[in-house]
């Protein structure tokens, strides 16, 4: 559990997925987010002390838009989670090993700025796109 989610209370996000079995394997192996709750249509993940829901909707799923944001093509619907630098390039080097595509490669953004922070966004099976951040100083987390 990152630094961070110890101190917030924890969020719930559902969202789409086509196939069940594949939202396990992602979230469940490669992501390391225990299981809880589920039934056929749906399976609830702890995802690093939050509640993510993945509903079987094959007509909702992917992303569409992207934003530009330090000259990468940012997916606007993303979700993710806020680890520690070290936490971080664990999950890197574990995604890199499984052959993850990444949207946007693991590199650093706004060196040397007040919101420095290490980011890599990758789709799930179903298309959704997850972003995996740290930022050099978790204080700056909203500073402007």
């Amino acid at each position: 559990m990152s630094a961070t989610a110890a101190k917030m209370p924890p969020f719930h996000l559902a969202f789409p997925v086509h196939d069940i079995a594949a939202a396990r394997a992602f979230y469940g192996e490669l992501l390391g987010c225990p299981e809880g709750r589920s039934a056929d249509t749906w399976v609830d993940f702890n995802f690093y002390g939050h509640q993510i829901v993945a509903h079987l909707a094959p007509d909702e799923c992917g992303h569409r838009q992207a934003s530009a944001v330090d000259g990468h093509d940012v997916p606007v619907r993303h979700f993710g989670v806020l680890l520690t630098i070290p936490e971080w390039e664990e999950m890197a080097g574990k995604l890199k090993a499984a052959g993850t595509k990444f949207i946007i490669e693991p590199y650093t953004r706004f060196k040397g700025e007040v919101g420095e922070q290490s980011t890599m966004f990758f789709l799930d099976p179903s298309g959704n796109a997850v972003e995996i951040k740290a930022f050099a100083n978790f204080d700056n987390l909203f500073a402007k």
